[in-house]
């Protein structure tokens, strides 16, 4: 019996060739197994996809660089719902299936969390992006899947050049729903600030910065991640937006954007398998084993 299962995915369980960007996830990984070993807990580290593994035989798996589930979103889906039912997650179920459609994003705008301006696009909902720019009045938005990950289907678009993507809107929506969102400029020059919450409190934070042409924050798409200190602020900001959860995740990441007005803006709320960056601050991953132990 496994007291915990740290969930990857098949790039990261047993890679032959390591670059920099899988070094950064194996240690991100053995971190955290790491600080769970120190507790007494029988841990390991396992593709949430392996055909030969009895779930049954873990007490918690806890989703950490699952990073592959958006690229079949539907086997994803089939697991879950399967494996609900021989352990338990963190963060849990109903955590995980709220925060896997960026819905929820509107629904934090109704509790008072600041959001972009967004229009949700239904699938076969068939709106050309001209009409949603002459409704708008936006000079630039951008476009994403509501379901998604790593920057997958996300275009940056202006009232100048959305003729250039109107063909491949029309096709992406016939097969899932879609944000439309107002795009904040300072996101170009001032970054993204990702917060890192550990039982609903505080830990540390990174401001991520895209690389020059691009919007795009990932460091995988070339953006630039540096330690940042948030202010009293933005902490609250954060914890604001953990506590208007339907429960209080046991991780979380709260990627946070001055918008067009210089107010503070929800991005997205990270609950799934969020890069924490354990490696930047470790008494985090310590922090979280010490919160897994207690449910064990």
């Amino acid at each position: 019996m496994h007291d915990v299962v740290i969930l990857t995915d098949h790039r990261y369980e047993n890679p032959k060739k390591i670059d920099w960007y899988t070094q950064q996830v194996l240690t991100e990984d053995r971190l955290l197994k790491k600080e769970l070993d120190l507790l007494g807990l029988n841990v390991i580290i396992k593709d949430w996809k392996s055909k030969n593994f009895n779930w049954s035989n873990t007490k918690y798996a806890i989703f950490r660089s699952t990073w592959d589930y958006f690229d079949d979103f539907k086997l994803f889906s089939n697991w879950l719902e399967k494996t609900k039912h021989k352990t338990k997650f963190i963060n849990s179920y109903d955590v995980i299936k709220w925060n896997l459609d960026k819905v929820y994003l509107l629904g934090l705008e109704k509790k008072g969390i600041n959001i972009a301006p967004t229009v949700l696009i239904k699938k076969n909902q068939h709106i050309p992006l001209k009409k949603l720019f002459e409704d708008t009045h936006w000079s630039e938005a951008v476009l994403k899947p509501t379901v998604s990950g790593a920057a997958r289907h996300t275009y940056r678009i202006s009232k100048y050049n959305y003729n250039d993507y109107e063909e491949i809107f029309k096709k992406l929506i016939i097969e899932e729903d879609f944000l439309f969102q107002e795009f904040m400029q300072k996101i170009i020059t001032d970054g993204e600030i990702s917060l890192i919450l550990i039982g609903g409190k505080y830990t540390h934070a990174v401001k991520k910065i895209a690389k020059k042409g691009d919007f795009r924050v990932q460091d995988d798409h070339g953006g630039k991640v540096k330690i940042y200190h948030a202010n009293k602020k933005e902490i609250e900001f954060a914890e604001k937006c953990i506590n208007n959860c339907s429960e209080i995740p046991l991780y979380a990441r709260v990627d946070i954007v001055y918008d067009n007005n210089n107010k503070l803006s929800l991005g997205e709320l990270e609950l799934i398998e969020p890069e924490l960056w354990f490696r930047n601050y470790k008494e985090s991953a310590k922090l979280l084993a010490n919160e897994i132990s207690k449910k064990i």
